[in-house]
């Protein structure tokens, strides 16, 4: 062993690229003219662990071509494998001992190749995820396991798992070569058994931990879950192991099997503590991409009630996920609206995610059949923030507002109060109260509208004056102002073309009256 390490270090030092490439094509063709020549797969094996990077993507090609030949002509133990320092009996031909010889330096390369997933080197752990991808799928088609596997298929799981191993580092950022592996997960039997070997590995690392998951890993598994795009139809047929029969019957093959498992791993991943940056990140596909995909959204009711009690941006993300229970699965979330209500402050106007959180809110809102004191809760809360708020946000916020009121006819007293005195000596509205019901909304007035009318921005301004006259029916759409940004307003003005401003009322015709005067009187005077 020492030997080989000090010739295989020789190598690297001596050899360059193209006579590493040169001897590894020649050792390949030696190796497939005659068995005689079989020694010679220890020298191409030994490229595999060279430091140069050339000489191991040259290594990695040459080991595919290898195999696959080998596989193709069934020159492969088939069967269970013995160990490689077990005795052989006698009773075995000579034929079926090299097989099993070649089917254990089969197994050195996969291995090989397992370990080159950990290497620095993005290129070389990508040239390594294809080439064991390529043998996942050849053993596919030329089966080394004899007997009838589960379910009555053949799928060279093993393989995968080494593959998935690989992506799901606890100590290394795998985001790059994730993203390669992404383009295997459209084929649905990749899809499914890769959801099946992640689940074991969140257990085995579970395990391994003590009970506690590290930040890393948890990234790299969202990485991948999250690259994960769900089949729609009920037929699938996009396999990477074609099935010769009962491909009807296989479980990869049925979309309520994916859904399934896909509903067993992300809950599986969700039950573990995660970063605040990562929570983020699951609710934002959560509505979309995950909730939809479920055969029981129900169960996502505990993750989502508590994101949204923690409070700030996470409660407006969770937002989503539980409009789709609350409307499509009948959830009923006791003071949902007195949560919402208690995340209307000033950090909402400059949040990352105000857009989402608008459209939602006048989502909830949009019901007929609130209590007038809630509708009203809000338009006053809103109302008060405004005075602080950028023009951008009350672009959009004032006809926010106006929309609550036209919905709600009964709480047009906030604008227009005939019976009021003529001069509040306070506001009674209590903005610190939590409870809508107690924040005595419906007594206030909004006399912030009426101090925006003298806004120094005068689309603000022109808004503003919408309750001064009587609102109309209409409901104003807000979906384009959503996302409005303060470049955009800034953009919108310096494109604006304004027409020459005059200096005089009246131009100058002469110091009489005419032009003519003041020529004349000169040469009068002349």
């Amino acid at each position: 062993m020492a030997a080989r390490k000090e010739k295989r270090a020789a190598r690297s030092l001596g050899k360059n690229g193209d006579s590493a490439r040169q001897e590894l094509d020649t050792k390949l063709r030696e190796v497939l003219q005659s068995r005689a020549n079989a020694n010679s797969l220890f020298d191409i094996l030994e490229y595999l662990e060279s430091e140069n990077k050339d000489d191991v993507l040259a290594a990695i090609r040459t080991c595919a071509k290898l195999f696959e030949a080998l596989l193709e002509k069934g020159e492969l133990y088939i069967g269970n494998l013995p160990a490689e320092d077990e005795a052989l009996p006698d009773s075995l031909s000579a034929e079926d001992k090299y097989k099993i010889w070649m089917r254990h330096r089969y197994n050195s390369c996969v291995s090989c190749l397992g370990e080159q997933l950990h290497t620095a080197s993005s290129q070389v752990q990508e040239l390594a995820l294809c080439m064991l991808m390529k043998f996942i799928q050849l053993e596919g088609r030329f089966p080394l396991e004899s007997a009838i596997w589960k379910d009555g298929y053949r799928f060279p799981r093993h393989l995968l798992k080494l593959v998935i191993d690989g992506l799901l580092q606890e100590e290394k950022d795998c985001s790059a070569v994730i993203l390669r592996f992404q383009e295997f997960l459209e084929y649905d039997d990749i899809r499914y058994y890769t959801m099946s070997v992640v689940i074991e590995r969140i257990a085995q690392v579970y395990q391994n931990n003590k009970e506690t998951l590290p930040s890393i890993f948890l990234n790299n598994v969202f990485g991948l879950l999250s690259s994960i795009n769900m089949p729609q139809d009920d037929k699938l047929s996009n396999f990477l192991v074609a099935q010769k029969e009962k491909v009807d019957e296989w479980k990869p093959a049925k979309l309520m099997e994916h859904k399934k498992i896909f509903e067993r791993v992300w809950m599986g991943f969700l039950k573990h503590k995660l970063s605040v940056s990562l929570y983020k990140k699951v609710l934002l596909i959560l509505h979309e991409s995950i909730l939809s995909h479920m055969t029981k959204p129900t169960l996502m009711i505990d993750f989502l009630t508590v994101a949204y009690d923690v409070g700030g941006a996470i409660s407006l993300l969770a937002l989503n996920g539980l409009f789709i229970l609350i409307h499509q699965h009948n959830l009923e979330y006791p003071d949902f609206y007195k949560k919402l209500y208690s995340l209307l402050d000033p950090s909402v106007f400059h949040v990352k995610y105000r857009a989402r959180f608008f459209h939602l809110a006048n989502l909830f809102l949009s019901s007929t059949h609130l209590p007038v004191y809630l509708v009203a809760a809000f338009a006053k809360r809103l109302s008060r923030l405004s005075l602080t708020a950028p023009p951008q946000c009350l672009i959009m916020i004032i006809p926010f507002i106006c929309n609550l009121i036209r919905r709600h006819p009964a709480c047009r007293p906030l604008i227009h109060r005939p019976s009021a005195e003529a001069d509040l000596a306070s506001d009674p509205f209590i903005m610190e109260e939590k409870d809508p019901a107690k924040s005595c909304a419906l007594e206030s007035s909004l006399w912030e509208l009426e101090a925006l009318q003298n806004h120094y921005y005068p689309n603000v301004l022109r808004a503003a004056n919408v309750i001064s006259r009587a609102l109309s029916t209409q409901e104003s759409d807000i979906s384009e102002l959503l996302e409005l940004s303060a470049y955009e307003l800034f953009e919108k003005e310096m494109k604006k073309k304004f027409n020459t401003v005059p200096l005089e009322f009246e131009p100058v015709e002469g110091l009489l009256g005419k032009k003519h005067d003041i020529t004349a009187e000169h040469f009068s005077l002349l």
